[in-house]
Formats: structure tokens, sequence, C-alpha cells
């Protein structure tokens, strides 16, 4: 493997992650309870090699909960670096409001999710981590606007 040259070595080489954001009539937000973590989140995870964030996140939806719905647009792009995973890239998009049939058929990826229900913002602020809930109302309020949101941390830059 050639050596990496100096620009090479300075140019981020993100994580990449998509999520859903699914709605039911009141305009809660469907959330899952993973098995591997302590807070809720959101259906989604890591996109793979060749895949693009779009794909990984239908691709995420059908493997955790089991159904196809469609996918709509980009709400928001958070840049969230860590400490233990290094720069990551966060894309979150529209599933709109499930529909009764695919509520019914949802279907948990037993190895990795407990349950699944539909928040509103004061529950979404309890059940998950402050970056994590700031970057979903950040998505919602975007999504009542017709917009998308760019994001650092969850949080607008100034």
């Amino acid at each position: 493997m050639a050596a990496m040259n100096e620009h090479e070595a300075k140019m981020a080489h993100p994580r990449m992650a998509a999520g859903v954001l699914f709605f039911d009539a009141e305009g809660r937000v469907l959330m899952v309870e993973p098995t591997y973590k302590d807070y809720w989140e959101i259906p989604g995870g890591y996109v793979d090699t060749g895949e693009s964030p779009l794909q990984a996140a239908v691709r995420e939806v059908e493997e955790e909960l089991g159904i196809t719905p469609p996918v709509g647009r980009l709400l928001a792009v958070d840049w969230a670096p860590s400490p233990g995973e290094g720069d990551k890239v966060l894309y979150i998009f529209d599933g709109g409001q499930l529909t009764p049939e695919s509520l019914a058929a949802v279907t948990l990826q037993a190895d990795e999710l407990k349950d699944f229900a539909f928040l509103s913002p004061d529950e979404i602020n309890r059940r998950t981590i402050p970056r994590l809930a700031r970057r979903i109302l950040a998505a919602v309020e975007a999504r009542s606007k017709a917009t998308t949101i760019y994001l650092e941390h969850g949080q607008q830059p100034e």
C-alpha cells in the first residue's frame, strides 16, 4: 500500500451514519431501545463502503424494524466528532407518518432492539443523550419548516 502524502494525512476520513425519523398522527417521533446502549436511538446505523447515506438508512430500517416504508428527503446533517470514534457525519432523513399497516408490520431485530415507542420532545430529552436529542429536535423543526439543517454537535453553528 502506498504511503499517504502530507495532504492525504490531513484529510478527514469520517465515519458516516444515517437514520430516519418516523412520526405518528400526533407528530411524535419513533425511537428504538437498543440492547447494547443505555439510551434510546432512532432507527439507523453506519453507512457501509460503497453505500449512500440514503441507501444505508433504508437498509437499516429494514434490518431493525422489518419494514420498507418510503424514506423521504434529507432533514439534517450533523458533524459530530467523537474522541473515541473520530470524525463522524450523521444524516437524518424524513420517513413521514407511518401507516397503520407499516406500524403493524414492525418486527424488531431481536438481538439489537428491545422496544420501540413514539416519543414527544420531553420524552426524547429524557430517554436519550443530549447531543442526539438536539439533533432529533432540530431535524423535527427542519421538517416543520420544509427545510434542511446543518448542525455541529447537534446545534446550528453561530
